[in-house]
C-alpha cells in the first residue's frame, strides 16, 4: 500500500510541476484546508480518522467541478500533489514533538483521494455530468464518496491486518462499522463543500468546515474522558498484582490475548472494548478472600469456589460505577460456557491458558493448549480454544506467560 502511494504521489507530483498549478486559488484555499485538518490530527485507541477535517476537505477538492458557477480544469493529478503537499507540512509539527504517526496515514489519505478524483474529474472534464442537475448531482457525489469510504476501509483493514496479522475478514467488518460514526460526518461535509463552493465560491470553505472542526475538539475532549477512564480500570486491575492475589502483569496479559481472540471471533469495537476492561478486572474478586489463592490460580479451583470469587469480582466492579456489562462478564466467567455470553467464554479460556503456560515451563505454551483442547465442552468453549489457537499460532506461541 505504501508503494502505492509512493507512485501515486510521485507520478501526480510531476505531472502537476510539468504542467504547471491550474487554478491557484482555489488550490491554495484547499490545501490550507487540509494544512489545517491535519494541524489538528490526534491519536488514540478509539480513533477511526486523525484528521476529519483534512479528509473532508480533500474530497471535496476531488470532486470539486465548479468555483462560483465557473467549471474547474484542476484535474485529478492535481488534487493529488495539492493533497499530498499539504499533508506533509502538516506533519511537521507532529513529528517536531515527537508524535510522528507511521506513513499508513498519508499512505490511505493519497490512495483515497486519487481515487475519488480518477473517478470525477476525468469525467467531468469530458463534460458526462453536464445534464446531471439538482438531486441528480448530489445523489452522484453521494455515491462517489460511499465508494470512497469503501475503498477506505478496505485500505484501512489491510493496513492493520499486515501490521497485526489478525484476520483481514474481522478488521474490514469494524472499519464498515466505524463507517457509520465519523465516516459519515466526512463524507457528508465533502459534499457540502463541493456544492457550496460551486455556487458561491471559495468562501463556503471556512463557513461548512466550521462545524467539523468544532466537532473534532468535541471528540477530543470525549477521548480524554475515556483515556481517564481506562487508567482508572487499569489501576484497579493493579490492586490484586500490588496486595500479591496475582502475579506481576497476569491481567494485562489476560486482558491483550482476550482482546485478540475477539477480534479473532469478529466481535464489534463496543464488545472488544467491554471485553478488555472485563479482562483487566477478571481477578478483582480475589481481594474479598481471606486466604489468598496460591500464585492467584484460580482455574485449578473447585467450580463452587470459582463462581463465589467470580461473584464476589461482580460485586466489587459493581461498586466502582463502570458499565454494567463489565460486571456482568466478571461474574459469568465461571458459569458454565453454554449458560455463558461470548465475552465471558473468552475471558475464561484466555485465564486459564495463561495460568496453565505459566506453570508448565518452557513448552507450557502448547502444553496448555493441549490442556484446554482436552477439557470437556462444558469448562471451556471449543470455539475459543480454537480461536485462542489460531492468535498464537500468527504469533509463533511466543507470547510470553512472564513479564
Amino acid at each position: 500500500m505504501r508503494a502505492a502511494a509512493l507512485l501515486v504521489a510521485l507520478f501526480s507530483l510531476g505531472v502537476t510541476l510539468w504542467g504547471g498549478l491550474q487554478e491557484r486559488g482555489a488550490a491554495l484555499a484547499f490545501g490550507v484546508l487540509v494544512l489545517v485538518g491535519e494541524f489538528a490530527r490526534w491519536s488514540g485507541p478509539d480513533v477511526r480518522e486523525a484528521a476529519p477535517l483534512g479528509a473532508a476537505g480533500a474530497l471535496s477538492y476531488a470532486l470539486l467541478g465548479e468555483d462560483a458557477g465557473r467549471p474547474t480544469h484542476h484535474g485529478a493529478f492535481q488534487v493529488v500533489a495539492v493533497v499530498l503537499a499539504a499533508g506533509l507540512l502538516g506533519s511537521v509539527p507532529h513529528i517536531a514533538r515527537g508524535r510522528g504517526s507511521a506513513p499508513d496515514h498519508l499512505a490511505r489519505r493519497i490512495l483515497t483521494v486519487a481515487f475519488a478524483a480518477v473517478c470525477f474529474q476525468p469525467l467531468y472534464g469530458q463534460g458526462v455530468f453536464e445534464d446531471w442537475s439538482g438531486p441528480a448531482y448530489v445523489l452522484l457525489l453521494l455515491a462517489l464518496l460511499v465508494l470512497t469510504a469503501l475503498c477506505d476501509a478496505v485500505l484501512a483493514a489491510a493496513a492493520t491486518h499486515c501490521r497485526t496479522r489478525w484476520p483481514f475478514g474481522p478488521l474490514l467488518r469494524e472499519e464498515l462499522r466505524g463507517l457509520l460514526g465519523i465516516g459519515s460526518a466526512v463524507c457528508a461535509t465533502g459534499v457540502v463543500m463541493a456544492l457550496a463552493v460551486a455556487v458561491v465560491g471559495l468562501w463556503a470553505l471556512p463557513v461548512f468546515s466550521l462545524p467539523l472542526l468544532l466537532a473534532q475538539l468535541s471528540c477530543r475532549r470525549y477521548a480524554a474522558v475515556r483515556a481517564t477512564y481506562r487508567q482508572t480500570i487499569a489501576s484497579l486491575a493493579r490492586a490484586t498484582e500490588v496486595a500479591g492475589c496475582t502475579p506481576a502483569g497476569h491481567a494485562r496479559r489476560v486482558a491483550s490475548l482476550s482482546r485478540a481472540v475477539g477480534i479473532d471471533l469478529g466481535l464489534s469495537g463496543p464488545e472488544l472494548t467491554v471485553l478488555e476492561q472485563a479482562a483487566l478486572m477478571h481477578d478483582i474478586g480475589q481481594l474479598s478472600l481471606v486466604d489468598p489463592v496460591p500464585a492467584g490460580a484460580t482455574a485449578c479451583l473447585p467450580v463452587e469456589e470459582q463462581r463465589r470469587i467470580a461473584l464476589l469480582g461482580g460485586a466489587v466492579v459493581r461498586r466502582t460505577g463502570v458499565d454494567a456489562r463489565i460486571a456482568v462478564v466478571v461474574e459469568r466467567q465461571a458459569d458454565p460456557c453454554r449458560e455463558q455470553p461470548l465475552p465471558a467464554r473468552i475471558v475464561r479460556a484466555v485465564n486459564a491458558y495463561e495460568e496453565k503456560a505459566r506453570d508448565a515451563g518452557p513448552g507450557g505454551p502448547l502444553k496448555a493448549l493441549e490442556e484446554l483442547r482436552l477439557a470437556t465442552a462444558g469448562d471451556y468453549a471449543p470455539e475459543v480454544v480454537e480461536s485462542l489457537a489460531r492468535v498464537l499460532s500468527r504469533d509463533c506461541l511466543t507470547r510470553s506467560p512472564v513479564g
